[in-house]
């Protein structure tokens, strides 16, 4: 079962386990929504629901999130990735909503300032994914990076086009997490068959 930590002001809060991690290998996500209205009030946050739900499902390793819900501020979103990986010591974060050509839509260039590296073939095959559905997919800014040891990944607001985009994608995750130095993540088969190669694994 995971252990939950809700915020939706406590942005730039220091995370209430605190570092370093008492068991190594329990992975950390942190899920972060981006949305002006869902953080005013306006309507209920249903995509980062969404992703816990599927995090629910698929993961058998142990595991603990944090959530956290900010306005689609530039800032804002850089503090809430910042606070969730360098104080809460989250392995993977996700993001959802800001990913699309608006104005508003800055979680893209948010999440490329605070990382060290960014991973191309996230956003390629994401967009692939949800251009099987709706031809706009090609407009979506999708991308996922690397800042230290976590691996941050944006999806897009609408629930049902994260939980198609994770079904596709997060089989890629655990073996990432891997290689950049977080804990062992498994995964129910039945949900995601996770791949990594024979030397990487442990099961």
């Amino acid at each position: 079962m995971p252990m939950n930590s809700w915020s939706t002001d406590g942005v730039f809060s220091r995370c209430p386990h605190g570092l370093p991690m008492a068991n190594l290998e329990t992975c950390r996500f942190g899920v972060l929504t981006a949305s002006d209205r869902a953080s005013k009030g306006e309507y209920d946050d249903l995509s980062g629901p969404t992703i816990e739900g599927f995090l629910e499902e698929a993961l058998t390793s142990e595991w603990e999130i944090e959530r956290r819900l900010v306005e689609d501020e530039r800032g804002s979103i850089e503090a809430a990735l910042i606070d969730l990986i360098d104080n809460c010591g989250c392995s993977v974060v996700v993001t959802t909503g800001g990913t699309g050509p608006s104005q508003r839509d800055v979680t893209p260039e948010a999440t490329q300032n605070i990382c060290e590296k960014i991973l191309p073939g996230f956003g390629e095959q994401m967009r692939a994914v949800s251009m099987r559905h709706v031809p706009t997919a090609m407009l979506s800014r999708q991308m996922a990076g690397i800042r230290g040891s976590s691996l941050v990944i944006n999806l897009p607001g609408a629930p049902r086009s994260i939980r198609e985009i994770l079904d596709s994608v997060f089989a890629a995750v655990p073996y990432c997490v891997d290689l950049i130095g977080g804990p062992y993540i498994t995964t129910d088969s039945e949900v995601v068959d996770s791949f990594r190669p024979p030397h990487a694994r442990r099961e």
